[in-house]
């Protein structure tokens, strides 16, 4: 992205997007947490739902810049670019979910993963783009939604045991290869949620393409922030008929997530690219500059801390703060800027990793 059509809004929501996704990934305990940074037990809408579906988002507004630049490429170069990418994207996090499991049965290594959903969302997006154009991308958006609305209810229920998803990984995986915090083998990264996840990267391309060709301006932030409104009212009526369910990646929660985002992201372009008020910005640009390298560091460095039995010491010696969730939400907070002081030193020195 050159100078000249970079917005300074998409770095800070990205940045503000992988802050978040540390916050509420690594409290002092998750035995104490705010309400607010944890996930909706099932059906249901937190700010914490909102952090990965909104990085899908942002996926998407960097494709509306890098995409242009495939059009003089020939269709095997584009294939191999996207493809390297994506294979990247999924091997980091296939490494992520090894780590843990060094020293270990390595038959039980989770195999989806949050990275792993981000790199196939990426893939996926990025060919439906280049090679249907706009319109196949929404036509592909549509029968994505309802085609999962669909599956979900032919082929089970909306429930933690009976849904579609859970059959289908338990067949492609197997339950040793699963996540198993809900306490049965059940992934909220599985394969069936990633089709209609793939429409939060869709939905964050057109955002950026727009914001990249109508400039930000106010008619273009009032467009943008009435088609929020208008994604986020679709969902809450379509949600007694589709629950709102990040861990199923309904429709419904597709449509509520991209619509938010949306909103955050017209305010954040109001402030610093129509207002002009930056002062507060670069701390949220060190981590939008570094993203994929700070996330890695900060999932690397909780399984160390965990490894060598530091975590939970480190934690507990903020509990003089006050009361258990304070000091819960302190560890993370702190845990959070530690992560950002090393992306501080790469952004001083200007290295930036990217994929």
């Amino acid at each position: 992205m050159t100078a000249a059509a970079r917005y300074q809004s998409l770095d800070v929501l990205r940045g503000l997007t992988v802050a978040l996704m540390i916050i509420v990934n690594t409290p002092g305990s998750w035995s104490h947490v705010y309400a607010p940074l944890l996930h909706a037990p099932w059906h249901g809408f937190t700010p914490t739902d909102w952090v990965f579906p909104c990085f899908l988002f942002v996926v998407g507004n960097a494709l509306a810049f890098t995409l242009p630049r495939y059009e003089g490429m020939g269709g095997s170069a584009v294939l191999a670019k996207i493809a390297r990418r994506t294979l990247t994207i999924i091997a980091l996090g296939l490494l992520l979910c090894l780590l843990p499991k060094l020293g270990g049965p390595l038959g039980e290594v989770r195999l989806p993963g949050v990275l792993q959903r981000i790199g196939l969302c990426f893939g996926i997006a990025a060919l439906v783009l280049h090679y249907l154009g706009e319109r196949g991308a929404v036509v592909f958006s549509v029968a994505a939604l309802f085609g999962h609305w669909l599956v979900m209810g032919l082929f089970g229920d909306y429930t933690l045991e009976g849904n579609a998803g859970r059959a289908i990984d338990l067949w492609v995986f197997g339950a040793a290869h699963l996540y198993k915090g809900e306490g049965i083998p059940f992934d909220p990264e599985g394969l069936l949620g990633t089709l209609p996840a793939t429409v939060n990267v869709i939905g964050g391309y057109f955002a950026g393409r727009y914001l990249r060709e109508s400039k930000a301006t106010k008619r273009t932030l009032g467009i943008m922030a009435a088609a929020g409104v208008a994604l986020s009212v679709l969902a809450l009526c379509w949600a007694p008929l589709l629950p709102v369910n990040k861990k199923l990646w309904t429709a419904s929660y597709v449509l509520l997530s991209t619509g938010s985002a949306l909103l955050v992201l017209v305010a954040l372009a109001w402030l610093i690219e129509v207002r002009g008020v930056r002062r507060w910005t670069y701390f949220f640009e060190v981590f939008g500059k570094n993203t994929l390298l700070i996330y890695m560091l900060s999932q690397v460095a909780v399984v160390v801390l965990d490894k060598t039995g530091s975590y939970a010491p480190l934690a507990a010696a903020l509990e003089p703060l006050g009361s258990p969730k304070a000091a819960s939400l302190a560890f993370a907070l702190l845990f959070m800027l530690a992560c950002w002081l090393v992306g501080y030193g790469l952004d001083k020195r200007k290295i930036y990793i990217k994929v």
